[in-house]
């Protein structure tokens, strides 16, 4: 046993402002593998994250739907910590960067930063709208990218080329705000000198052995020139004040990673057994590991190493980078149904099917991955329930039936659990290294080799000879333990599955090295099937409730205002519900067909929760007419019939007063 390890790992902390999704996943499920990967080993390994609360787009979000940010975040918050769970996630503390905690950091490592010269202030010429009178904070911009002239960018980074700047550097900007065009103006910012940390940058990043694909990267980015960091905002903006000042906020990309500080010190103030110090002091002697997407890669290698040395902190052993999630190969779709939140997957699937099949797919470099759902059926179903589970199903009922769930008390082959217990340490490997793809290889490789074994044996044909029956109890125990060496391997990856089987096998608790000692002797009860096999009526109906989620159209912001001659070109009308039907395959829709005067139109409208569709013929409602006609996945709607309410059964369709003919204008 190597010696035991003290080691704190975090996630890139999730924006509270909308659902965790497929690809967020990737890094969520890689990281937990990996913890829970070193807590079998026996290292004291803790695992903790935190909802990233402060910025422009959650202001935007917050404003939107008429909330105040902290009740925004704390409601998007609880729904991360109840998928992350379902998800198999199992941080040891989960928590936000809008906490006391988090501003007390924040300001201490400013402080220590300021006090050794390494902050300043200089004036900066900023966007401003003269329409709304504010400052515009670097989302609150956007326009087409410096470097590549892709259009529609926020102002302070490229989503296509992944290049960074400031408002000032766009091209043809626009307010979010007003849809005007902003001015510039000056405004006092606070720097920090990124510039005079070259040398120590270099220095950790040979330390960190970072990815080469990393490295490559901050090569380039070293040959440009390392810029200060504007680490301030102007007043709106939801986050912490700068001590001494009246309306300067710290930019969230200061106070979020400090986040990982923070949610570590509110569990250390909870647990005795924990010391901040021990991990964050500068000589501190734990590991300390950041798993994170390749797109963040500057601020967790660059920003974020140079804020830490500078405040007396220590920096990160090393940062973890993984790329981008594709679905059948293609960027993540709406319209095509593969942009996939974790509820519809919930909904609809097992969450140790997708676990599995990222763990397949994943290695320790930022190439992108793609979840391709024709083979996630295809893999799930041969690896998991062919290859796996069929061990012990295969087994387990003979051990039952014909030997009162007594195991043997010893194996018939020796030499083939030996090879399963001699791949304890190259699997080990592969999941220290994030080389998940590989160890599942093998893993895979040595179930093979226990269906052929079972195969070779065909206990169902000895238990026909009385004169075998004992060899099939000897039989079946080999393959019962091959498949428990198997399950303590997979325990990372499918946690769950693997929580069941130990329950099988009555046994309290597993340890890495339980892998490479048989379980002999003891006595088992009924066994249950562990996984069924992926449905592909499963896999459509998560793609179709994507679709449908997508086809929702998104609110309209409180400030995406219009002009009276914008509003006199809708064409309201009076119609009359001549039809109405469920749509097969949606949850929320019903289909309408409208009498309006000289025609028909059809429509689909999301009422299906607060109407019984027959109550709804005859019914007179309020119809925009000549909204362009949309095509969804369910036929094309012409129109959209206007109601009111905050959603599901509490939809209120607008009637038109007793009298109203269909086809009559509404003025």
């Amino acid at each position: 046993m190597s010696q035991k390890r003290k080691i704190l790992v975090t996630s890139a902390l999730p924006y509270a402002n909308g659902s965790i999704h497929m690809g967020h996943l990737v890094e969520y499920l890689q990281t937990d593998i990996w913890v829970r990967f070193q807590k079998l080993r026996g290292h004291d390994c803790t695992y903790v994250c935190a909802s990233d609360a402060h910025g422009t787009p959650i202001m935007l979000k917050a404003r939107e739907l008429g909330v105040p940010p902290e009740q925004l975040t704390q409601q998007i918050s609880e729904e991360f910590v109840r998928d992350f769970s379902e998800f198999g996630v199992d941080f040891d503390n989960y928590y936000t960067t809008h906490s006391p905690e988090n501003e007390a950091l924040v300001s201490e490592i400013f402080t220590a930063l300021r006090d050794k010269g390494d902050i300043y202030t200089r004036s900066i010429e900023q966007a401003f709208d003269e329409k709304e009178g504010m400052f515009l904070p670097d989302r609150f911009v956007r326009g087409t990218c410096p470097r590549c002239k892709s259009e529609d960018q926020y102002g302070d980074a490229c989503e296509v080329c992944g290049a960074t700047y400031t408002p000032a550097d766009l091209l043809d900007p626009i307010s979010v705000l007003s849809g005007s065009t902003p001015i510039k103006r000056e405004s006092e910012h606070y720097f920090f000198k990124l510039s005079e940390y070259e040398e120590r940058l270099r220095s950790w990043i040979d330390e960190a052995t970072l990815d080469k694909s990393v490295v490559a990267k901050l090569d380039e980015w070293f040959e440009a020139g390392l810029r200060d960091w504007d680490i301030s905002r102007d007043a709106p903006y939801f986050g912490f004040r700068i001590p001494g000042t009246d309306d300067k906020y710290f930019y969230v990309w200061l106070d979020a990673p400090v986040g990982y500080l923070a949610s570590f010190r509110n569990l250390c103030d909870r647990r005795d057994d924990l010391n901040f110090d021990d991990y964050w002091a500068a000589d501190s002697d734990a590991e300390v590991y950041h798993f994170i997407g390749k797109d963040i890669m500057y601020f967790h290698t660059l920003f974020w190493p140079a804020v830490l040395a500078g405040s007396g902190f220590r920096t990160p052993t090393s940062v973890f980078a993984h790329g981008f999630l594709t679905v059948n190969g293609q960027k993540m779709s709406k319209s095509r149904g593969t942009f996939i939140n974790a509820r519809a997957y919930l909904d609809n699937l097992n969450p140790s099917f997708l676990r599995y099949y990222y763990a397949a797919k994943l290695g320790p470099t930022i190439e992108d991955i793609d979840l391709n759902l024709e083979d996630f059926i295809a893999r799930v179903n041969s690896d998991l329930v062919g290859k796996l589970i069929n061990i012990a199903s295969r087994c387990a009922g003979f051990i039952s039936k014909r030997f009162d769930g007594r195991l043997a008390d010893r194996l018939p082959d020796k030499d083939l659990f030996a090879e399963f217990a001699d791949a304890s340490e190259t699997i080990a490997t592969h999941y220290e290294g994030r080389e998940y793809s590989k160890a599942m290889r093998l893993i895979m490789a040595l179930a093979d080799k226990a269906n052929r074994y079972i195969d070779d044996h065909k206990p169902w044909v000895m238990i026909k000879d009385e004169n075998a029956v004992s060899d099939v109890q000897l039989v079946c125990t080999q393959g019962l333990n091959m498949f428990r060496s198997l399950m303590i391997y997979l325990s990372p990856v499918i946690p769950d599955v693997a929580a069941d089987a130990r329950q099988y096998l009555s046994e309290d608790r597993w340890n890495w090295h339980d892998a490479t000692s048989p379980l002999l002797n003891a006595t088992l009860p009924k066994f249950t099937p562990l996984l069924t096999r992926v449905e592909p009526d499963s896999v459509q109906r998560m793609v179709d409730q994507s679709r449908e989620i997508a086809e929702v159209p998104e609110t309209q912001t409180e400030d995406d205002t219009i002009s009276i001659d914008d509003f006199m070109k809708i064409d309201l009308r009076i119609a009359r519900v001549k039809k109405a039907e469920p749509v097969e395959g949606a949850d929320k829709l019903l289909a309408l067909t409208l009498d309006v005067g000289e025609s028909e139109t059809q429509v689909f409208a999301g009422i299906k929760a607060a109407y019984d569709h027959e109550s709804l013929i005859d019914r007179h409602v309020v119809v925009v007419a000549n909204l362009a006609p949309r095509k969804m996945r369910f036929g094309v709607s012409e129109g959209m019939v206007l109601a009111a309410g905050p959603g599901g059964e509490d939809i209120f369709l607008i009637s038109p007063d007793d009298g109203a003919k269909p086809g009559m204008r509404v003025k």
